[in-house]
């Protein structure tokens, strides 16, 4: 008997596929993949519909209007990129695909990395510090732009310009700002500016350098070390002006000021026409107040001085009580002054008696007998006073000669040179010495001697 085979189970179309999808999205979790962008189409929905491929293989994907809304550029044809997705699969149509919910330039992970470490190292330099910023004009006459003369940048500076500040000059450094050699362009540009600045070729109130936005590769002319350093060097002072408000370039950190975009750079270094008008009508009512206050106020000082002023019959009378004053003052000073004169001058006449000479020779008289008493008596004492001193260090001096002490027993001993002998450590045997006592000189020689 032949055995039953085991029928697989019959699914519907539909079914399969939900099984499929189920499988897959079972089976896979967040993948991330690279690959260059084909057949991109925007749909009118808003989401985004393209393939991703290599040079063996392709997969379909799809951004939907809610991720591809967070992304701060739009992909183009052939750009590779780096995707991070979901594995799903299209029920209607049977086709593997993937839900692409982030987006970014393949290898923007090692641009990242090397803006970064480009960023430490200047940072560490000084290329940052705010000591070294100049401070960037708000109301410029002349600006320098260095960016691409095609580009939308341009045009929008110069559109802020000419609502804002018709009369501001712009000079254009004309530059590629992206793609193989921008960086040096830019660099070049920056410099060449700055030098027309420092020579006075070119008067130049302020230097804007930027591009409109785009992708980190796109940007990245602005993030090279060439374009740091120009925008360092140079004297004159520089906005940095790269991509949308949220992109940020290391020109950026070290321009002497950042603005968020190329409009906003304008803006920044402009002052607005409409603004500064109101601001001078606001200057001439205040003029014109002014000049209302002060006509009331001299007004009332002039009304003022004609209530004061009097007629000159008055001043007159007053000069003329005055010097009746001034008469009668001068009449009892002048008494005064005769009367102080005549004290003064019996005063001199007392005093010149006092000094004839007649009777300065009789005080002078009196004066040197009364000095010649005192000089007599001076010098008895002074001789009686010497003589005592005199006995009295003869005295001392006695009791303190060699004399006295010969008296007392004692001897001075002497060599044959007459050198006196201290100690027994001066002489040797058989040495001939003298010793001197009381009466006279006794010689004698040395046959032993016994140190202390």
């Amino acid at each position: 008997m032949q055995p039953e085979l085991n029928h697989p189970p019959t699914f519907s179309v539909s079914e399969l596929n939900r099984e499929a999808k189920h499988l897959l999205e079972g089976h896979f979790d967040w993948v991330s993949v690279e690959g260059e962008i084909g057949n991109f189409t925007a749909a009118a929905s808003g989401h985004w519909y393209f393939t991703l491929k290599d040079n063996d293989a392709q997969v379909r994907c799809a951004m939907f209007r809610r991720a591809n809304s967070r992304l701060k550029y739009r992909p183009n044809q052939g750009e590779s990129v780096q995707i991070r997705a979901k594995v799903s699969l299209y029920e209607g149509r049977g086709e593997f695909q993937l839900i692409c919910e982030h987006m970014a330039p393949a290898g923007a992970g090692a641009l990242q990395l090397a803006f970064e470490r480009l960023k430490n190292r200047l940072s560490a330099e000084g290329l940052f510090n705010v000591e070294h910023k100049s401070i960037v004009p708000s109301d410029a006459e002349h600006i320098g732009v260095v960016t691409s003369p095609t580009g939308a940048a341009l045009q929008d500076i110069l559109t802020v310009l000419g609502r804002r500040s018709p009369h501001t000059t712009v000079s254009v450094f004309p530059v590629a700002v992206q793609g193989e050699g921008a960086a040096e362009q830019i660099a070049a540009a920056i410099q060449r500016a700055d030098e027309l600045v420092q020579t006075e070729s070119l008067r130049l109130d302020a230097l804007i350098v930027g591009r409109g936005g785009g992708s980190l590769e796109d940007l990245w002319a602005f993030n090279e070390e060439v374009v740091a350093r120009a925008l360092f060097a140079a004297k004159v002072p520089t906005v940095s002006a790269v991509g949308h408000e949220v992109d940020f370039s290391i020109a950026d950190l070290v321009a002497d000021v950042r603005a968020a975009t190329p409009s906003a750079a304008a803006e920044l270094v402009s002052a607005d026409q409409t603004e500064l008008l109101q601001h001078l009508d606001g200057l001439s009512d205040r003029m014109t107040r002014s000049v209302n206050r002060l006509n009331r106020d001299l007004s009332g000082q002039l009304l003022s001085l004609r209530k004061r002023l009097r007629h000159p019959g008055y001043a007159v009378r007053q000069q003329q009580a005055a010097l009746t004053r001034y008469r009668s003052s001068l009449g009892h000073a002048v008494q005064r002054h005769i009367v102080m004169r005549e004290s003064a001058s019996r005063q001199l006449i007392a005093r010149l008696k006092s000094r004839h000479p007649r009777q300065q020779l009789e005080n002078r008289k009196l004066q040197r007998t009364q000095l010649s008493h005192q000089l007599g008596r001076q010098i008895r004492q002074r001789l009686r006073g010497a003589r005592a001193e005199v006995a009295h260090q003869q005295k001392l001096l006695s009791s303190l000669g060699p004399e006295q002490t010969l008296n007392r027993g004692y001897a001075i001993v002497s060599d044959a040179a007459g050198k006196v002998v201290r100690g027994p450590g001066e002489v040797t045997s058989g040495d001939a010495l003298q010793v001197r006592v009381k009466g006279g000189v006794i010689s004698t020689e040395v046959s032993a001697k016994n140190d202390a």
